[in-house]
């Protein structure tokens, strides 16, 4: 009888002890249909993607609209800066930016691509434009300089990319030719913007 008892008894514990060293279950991925039915267990999915500025299309609009941009901007400051050297960047600008217009204009039309750069501001861009047009005229250089640094900054990175990973040889070129010209006007919007109060 103790025998039997103590055989019973060691099956016990070794059940108990076998189920509290199971492992806990683990579930694997979710199937495609587990994944529909609940979107939100998925975050990465309900993100939007960026344009990818490295397909022509999406490069030609950007840095359209980055012309435009600098040379309305310009044509503002041309008449409500205060500093000298400022109202003297932003002439450049507007001889700069319209050769660079031009210069994808014919890039685009060597590449044989059906592309348009933009005719217009788009609402972002437009916004700037009339945030400029608004600031105050004792911060207007300020203003107008941090604005100009950004800006440049932007362009300039689109041109790398465009340059290093973009889809179409004439208008790689045309980033390539382009972004050191930038570069440099980076560089002068940045010491005017560290010089102007």
């Amino acid at each position: 009888m103790t025998r039997t008892l103590l055989i019973a008894g060691a099956a016990i514990c070794a059940l108990t002890l076998g189920a509290c060293s199971k492992a806990p279950e683990t579930k694997g991925a979710a199937t495609p249909n587990e994944q529909a039915a609940t979107p939100d267990a998925n975050p990465a999915a309900t993100v939007p993607t960026p344009a990818n500025e490295s397909t022509a299309p999406v490069f030609v609009e950007k840095a359209g609209q980055s012309d435009m941009f600098e040379i309305e901007a310009a044509k503002i400051a041309e008449t409500r800066a205060t500093n000298p050297q400022v109202k003297a960047f932003a002439k450049e600008m507007i001889t700069a930016h319209t050769a660079t217009s031009a210069a994808l204009g014919k890039a685009i039309t060597e590449s044989g691509q059906a592309l348009t750069p933009p005719a217009a501001l788009n609402d972002d861009m437009a916004g700037k434009i009339k945030d400029l047009n608004k600031a105050d005229a004792k911060d207007f250089d300020k203003t107008y300089m941090d604005g100009q640094v950004d800006a440049h900054q932007s362009a300039l990175n689109l041109l790398q990319r465009y340059a290093e990973d973009g889809d179409v040889p004439a208008i790689k070129a045309f980033a390539a030719a382009t972004a050191p010209k930038v570069q440099k006007h980076l560089d002068m919007a940045k010491t005017l913007k560290d010089g102007v109060k």
